[in-house]
């Protein structure tokens, strides 16, 4: 039994989630799911980031607390991830009371080691706004790739440039060129780690493309120190002297709130939190690749300088973009498909299922209503519903409803009990390795490979016609179906919870990561659709919506997907 701590980007708490979020996000579900059926002690954690900027500009926008607005939308990712069926174990948020606690300790270690320095650096200023601007406030042109961007990070190249570094800077308000005074910050000496987190990159070259090119670059651009504190006054006081006006700095926090998580699940659970940084343990990290630096760069130093020998990440599980009807998707136009307005509409299997069917793990991957309906009623409704629901129903037709004795099992063109038992145990331990490994788009078709095998091995057989004509083949070929729907379900299980749960229920199976066999007798219940056709003018209604309100919505514009560590 391992220790697994997987830990899902947390979504900044100034507006709805999107389906952008939610396929980068997917991942962290299924990796939970798979290690909780082999038996391993997983923590699945995550949280909504109530800091930063980007909540207070939401806050002065609707003339509310920082507090009240990441509290809303704090609420509202819960209800979007538990109807999405993401099986936290802990889903918290930045505000509370813990992480604070655990984030001053934090610093406060960190503080007394080699790697924080204090430093007086230049400060944006607004003369027309009469204020100090964060980096999320500036905007002008990277000073690496000459791209529009913001102060925080750049879109086009994942720059994370200095304040007075961008080009043509000016303040996001109102435009006005910006004065640069001076202040005092601590800074956290990144570039004294560069060795070692050279050293760290090249044990992890099995990490996704994308991490890897993104942090080789990084580290060869030359790692420049970063402040840890800003003059802000929404966020967690700094735990020292002469800093009580100042804040740490969001990305010096929110990183840490996998460990104060995962702190807190140990801890209600008495369970040991030092195991799970320790050399019995495998770390997750789950986010979009707008967010590699932080997980790559950023989260290792913090630990590094802290000290205390914590676990570094193990996997850097990095998706690409989703787009949607081949645009990026836009917060500030409205271009996008909110979670919260999709999630009554349609069966969330359907949506997971395509999410990783059709998902970013790769490449950048578009959306569109027309492939989401054609895949789900060709694949999950007419391949594996179909399957379930003809090999079921059969039996509750003919044979009343019991599972009929499959004794002998050999029946037509040599496939029988033993080849088909092969088969799926063969699936069972290559669909694991690749989820293990984090290839989730082949995991999956190779299950609907044993789904068509299913269906082929029903239409060969033609129980409808053999059972007149050679009762015996009927029955072992109706068994051996029953054995493979079994087995779907439970293999399923990471990906489509929902529909599995409902399967495995059917057959009195559990969803453990194991070999399931259904007794000859065995009564079934009532069988039910698991998956309804749609129809096709879902297509125009769904562009219709897009189209209708494809105008300024009450979203501040994001970069990337953005979801913050």
């Amino acid at each position: 039994m391992k220790n697994i701590l997987i830990g899902g980007a947390w979504p900044y708490a100034n507006g709805s989630l999107h389906i952008g979020h939610i396929a980068a996000l997917l991942p962290g579900d299924i990796l939970a799911r798979y290690h909780r059926a082999i038996g391993d002690r997983v923590y699945y954690v995550s949280g909504s980031d109530c800091h930063g900027t980007p909540v207070t500009i939401r806050a002065r926008q609707e003339g509310r607390s920082p507090q009240e607005i990441s509290d809303a939308y704090h609420e509202e990712f819960t209800l979007v991830f538990n109807a999405f069926g993401f099986s936290y174990d802990l889903y918290t948020k930045t505000s509370s009371a813990q992480h604070k606690a655990f984030v001053r300790e934090f610093h406060r270690i960190l503080y007394a080691g080699e790697y924080v320095y204090e430093a007086t650096v230049k400060q944006a200023r607004c003369p027309r706004c009469a204020k100090v601007l964060t980096d999320r406030l500036i905007v002008g042109k990277c000073p690496a790739c000459g791209a529009a961007t913001r102060g925080d990070q750049c879109d086009a190249c994942g720059e994370i440039p200095d304040a007075d570094t961008i080009v043509d800077a000016r303040c996001a308000d109102c435009g006005s060129a910006l004065d640069f005074g001076e202040t005092t910050q601590l800074f956290l000496s990144i570039s004294k780690l560069e060795y070692r987190l050279t050293d760290y990159l090249n044990a992890h070259k099995t990490w996704r493309k994308n991490a890897v090119a993104f942090t080789k670059r990084y580290i060869g651009e030359g790692l420049r120190d970063r402040a840890i504190t800003r003059d802000l006054d929404w966020g967690i006081d700094v735990p020292k002297e002469g800093y009580g006006s100042k804040r740490i700095y969001i990305w010096a926090e929110n990183v840490l709130g996998y460990l104060s998580a995962s702190a807190s699940v140990c801890a209600n659970r008495g369970e040991s939190w030092d195991a799970l940084f320790g050399e019995n343990a495998r770390h997750y990290y789950v986010h979009g690749k707008d967010n590699i630096p932080f997980h790559t760069i950023i989260l290792p130093s913090l630990l590094l300088g802290h000290g205390g020998g914590l676990r570094l990440p193990d996997e850097i599980v990095s998706s690409e973009y989703l787009t949607l009807d081949g645009r990026k998707i836009s917060t500030s136009l409205n271009w996008a498909i909110w979670a919260k307005d999709i999630i009554d509409r349609y069966n969330p299997d359907a949506l997971r299922y395509f999410f990783i069917a059709n998902g970013p793990e790769k490449r950048d991957t578009d959306f569109s209503w027309r492939e989401f309906v054609e895949r789900s009623n060709s694949e999950l409704l007419g391949a594996y519903g179909n399957f379930v629901n003809r090999s079921l129903v059969f039996i509750k037709k003919y044979y009343g409803g019991r599972v009929p004795d499959g004794v002998g099992g050999e029946v037509g063109n040599g496939v029988g009990g033993a080849e088909i038992q092969e088969r799926i145990a063969a699936a069972y331990a290559s669909v694991g390795a690749k989820i293990e490994r984090t290839r989730f788009k082949d995991a999956l078709d190779e299950i609907f490979e044993l789904t068509r095998f299913g269906n082929q091995y029903f239409d060969t057989e033609q129980p409808w016609a053999a059972r007149e004509k050679d009762p015996k083949k009927c029955a072992a070929a109706l068994f051996n179906c029953v054995q493979i729907v079994a087995n779907l379900a439970a293999l399923l299980a990471p990906f489509l919870p929902f529909s599995s749960e409902r399967v495995l229920g059917w057959l009195s199976q559990t969803a453990e990561w194991s070999i399931k066999r259904v007794a000859p007798g065995y009564e079934l219940p009532e069988i039910s659709i698991l998956f309804e056709r749609l129809d096709k003018s879902v297509v125009d209604e769904e562009r219709a919506r897009l189209s209708n309100r494809a105008a300024p919505h009450n979203q501040t514009e994001t970069l990337g997907h953005d979801f913050r560590p």
